[in-house]
């Protein structure tokens, strides 16, 4: 796992070369493959992207013209091609629910699970369930945010996180696409919040409540904190209740 100004990204280095997960802005590449030299010389011959998001994409043409072959979701290919991406930054493996990949001696099922963050997303699982690439299906003890605007779900990313606690053990190390690296203890206290949120706007939208009613009303006290700069808790609430029917 690397951190930087974007998307948390994954590494899978050996002898058949480095497989990476997820790009960040542009900016980015010189030190990404200075962290990269530090694991293995080399460029990506692979690239997973988990979503079309810029700070997950952004670096794609850098390394698609260095050689690397870039996978994603079908609608990831749609959407990067909708935004006149060059073409050395497109996926060229492109698959609609799972792919199997196998490279240094590891497995991984990259999975689609439906419309959730976007109508994009893959999460990338080893085999052996114990490390998982979450992408931005999981934010790490804050607020999500949910691209209504591309695809994206609020019933759907509840229902992702619930897959994704189906799917590991409680020793899996996750990764997620923001925030420190994280246990299934991480996942299920933040599907416990998305659970707790969605249940209080939908009380909310039963009795007819308005966007400025829920603004005014107080979020469950256990999540209070879970704001940030990019999805502050209006944000969070304008979301909750663009997003879920009106009962």
């Amino acid at each position: 796992m690397l951190e930087g100004a974007g998307g948390n990204l994954g590494v899978s280095v050996g002898k058949d070369g480095i497989l990476l997960i997820d790009t960040q802005y542009a900016p980015m590449t010189d030190k990404i493959m200075a962290a990269l030299r530090q694991l293995q010389e080399g460029f990506p011959k692979y690239v997973i992207n988990t979503h079309f998001h810029a700070d997950h994409t952004g670096g794609n043409h850098y390394f698609g013209e260095h050689g690397a072959t870039i996978m994603a979701q079908t609608n990831v290919l749609t959407r990067l091609t909708e935004q006149q991406a060059p073409a050395k930054a497109l996926p060229v493996l492109a698959f609609d629910q799972e792919l199997a990949v196998h490279i240094n001696n590891q497995n991984m099922r990259l999975l689609h699970l439906g419309p959730a963050h976007t109508d994009g997303d893959t999460i990338v699982l080893w085999h052996d369930g114990k490390v998982l690439h979450a992408g931005d299906l999981f934010f790490k003890d804050r607020f999500p945010f949910i691209d209504l605007e591309h695809g994206g779900s609020v019933l759907g990313y509840r229902d992702a996180v619930a897959k994704m606690l189906e799917l590991t053990e409680d020793d899996t190390k996750i990764i997620p696409g923001h925030g420190s690296l994280a246990s299934r203890a991480d996942l299920l206290r933040f599907k416990h919040m998305l659970d707790d949120c969605i249940n209080w706007m939908q009380d909310g939208k039963r009795v007819n409540k308005t966007v400025a009613e829920m603004l005014a009303t107080p979020l469950p006290e256990r999540w209070q904190n879970w704001g940030w700069n990019f999805i502050p808790k209006e944000r969070w609430i304008r979301t909750l209740y663009q997003g879920l029917p009106a009962h």
